[in-house]
């Protein structure tokens, strides 16, 4: 007699959720993100640094090359939304990262008012060429993400609360909220607040109202917060400007524009010459020039990518995912900026912005990227928002970088003093590169002068060496002339 076999119940499987191409590409779900929160994050990146698309053409018009030649501010506008768009759709694709390149503010102060009285315009791009290709050779063999993993991570840290403070200022000053005292020798602070000490005038209230509003929005976690308020404040502005003929609006006017579409001017475009600045300038100048490129957008970018990814939450025992390719994308921006003739491309610190609006992918970035696209076509409607109604978010997302104080160790006497000048230089002069030069110096000689020499390491040794040569250029030009 056979024993009756039971049929195993027939269980059905669940089928896995089905993710769609996005979330394949920029990995939305695994970095607990969203369509709308990226969307949002994009715009908002892009409403914070599209000044830039007015700023780098008055900072590269306002200088003449050697030959007394001025550039053409319709084709330095089509060459900065270009290269912006190209570049940030790229470290999207590529990097998957929340991060906008533009023209360098700094950097291009450079190119204008240090290299091209000495060279034609195109010699000057063609060294900010050879500064892109320099970058890219030390990303491709690794020597950048190197350097960049031999930084302790306190110093990091401080990198981070440097920027911070570099945003918040960055955004008061441009407000208009602080201003730069005339004649500092005469007083005893070379800034204060407001035009004379005290504030007044619509463009400030403008400002305060944006600032007061995106506080009281993030504590509520109202979404898009930052969002909301640019574009509450810009209305605002607009109708004070439009409606009752306010003024004092600084760089960027909130009027509408007669013309909402404006062909653009490629003129600029492949217009370089790789290595004539050596004949112009002279081989040592040049060198300089090149060396202060180099230097200038290396550490630049890396405090920029490091505090802006910590922000987002994407370092995983303080290093960046695709770094590797991050600093790719972030060396060939340089050389689009040199093609293009917008100076040298870079990592924007406004991308903290939009991480503060939830952006954590590079979809982020490809939004950013297409609305710079966007600009080519429509370049009247990127100066309808003023400074007093985006720089708020600098202030506030900088006062949110600050609070990584609290992953410093202080006690540590090994870093105490380097990482409190990496945090105040930066600030102070203006420049990322010169807060993590004295940081690195600082650090270096400590752990020499406690016997610790061999944990500083060799690597951080030579790039102490380095930043100690670029402090003092000017005599190292003097001395070999």
């Amino acid at each position: 007699m056979t024993q009756t076999e039971v049929p195993t119940p027939v269980v059905d499987e669940v089928p896995p959720q089905r993710r769609s191409l996005l979330d394949k590409l920029f990995e939305l779900r695994a970095r607990q993100s969203t369509i709308g929160r990226e969307v949002r994050g994009g715009v908002t990146t892009f409403v914070a640094m599209a000044y830039i698309v007015l700023l780098n053409p008055l900072i590269l018009g306002a200088s003449a090359d050697i030959t007394g030649a001025r550039l053409s501010a319709a084709q330095v506008t089509t060459a900065t939304a270009l290269s912006a768009a190209v570049m940030t759709v790229l470290m999207g694709l590529v990097g998957n990262a929340p991060l906008a390149l533009a023209a360098g503010l700094g950097i291009n102060g450079i190119v204008a008012f240090q290299m091209a009285p000495s060279m034609t315009w195109p010699q000057a791009f063609g060294l900010v060429v050879l500064e892109g290709v320099c970058i890219v050779l030390m990303a491709v063999s690794g020597v950048r993400e190197r350097i960049m993993n031999a930084i302790p991570r306190p110093l990091k840290m401080a990198i981070t609360v440097g920027i911070g403070l570099y945003i918040a200022l960055v955004g008061l000053v441009s407000a208009g909220f602080v201003t730069r005292v005339p004649d500092a020798a005469q007083t005893t602070v070379p800034v204060r607040l407001g035009a004379s000490g005290h504030l007044h005038g619509w463009p400030i209230v403008v400002f305060c109202f944006g600032l007061l509003l995106m506080i009281v929005l993030m504590a509520r976690k109202v979404p898009g917060a930052v969002l909301i308020s640019i574009g509450v404040a810009t209305v605002f502005a607009v109708v004070l400007h439009e409606g009752f003929g306010v003024g004092g609006w600084g760089l960027t006017t909130p009027a509408l524009p007669d013309h909402v579409v404006a062909a653009p001017d490629f003129g600029l475009l492949g217009h370089i010459d790789l290595f004539g600045g050596f004949a112009s300038a002279g081989a040592l100048a040049a060198t300089v020039f090149l060396f202060t490129l180099v230097l200038s957008g290396f550490f630049d970018a890396m405090g920029t990518i490091t505090s802006v990814s910590d922000e987002a939450g994407l370092s995983k025992n303080g290093k960046v995912p695709r770094m590797g390719r991050i600093l790719l994308v972030d060396g060939a921006g340089a050389i689009a900026g040199g093609v293009t003739g917008s100076s040298p491309n870079t990592v924007f610190l406004e991308s903290a912005a939009g991480v503060g609006e939830g952006a954590r992918t590079g979809l982020a970035s490809v939004v950013t990227g297409l609305l710079f696209a966007g600009t080519l076509l429509f370049t009247p409607l990127a100066g309808v928002v003023p400074a007093q109604a985006a720089a708020p978010a600098l202030v506030v997302i900088g006062g949110l970088m600050v609070a990584q104080c609290r992953t410093i160790p202080w006690h540590d006497p090994d870093y105490t003093i380097p990482v409190f000048l990496t945090a105040a230089l930066i600030p102070f002069t203006y420049s990322i590169t010169n807060g993590v030069g004295a940081g690195l110096i600082a650090f270096v000689l400590i752990k020499i002068g406690r016997g610790k020499w061999r944990e500083a390491g060799w690597l951080l040794s030579v790039l102490a060496l380095v930043f100690a040569v670029y402090f003092a250029i000017d005599g190292v030009e003097t001395l070999f002339r």
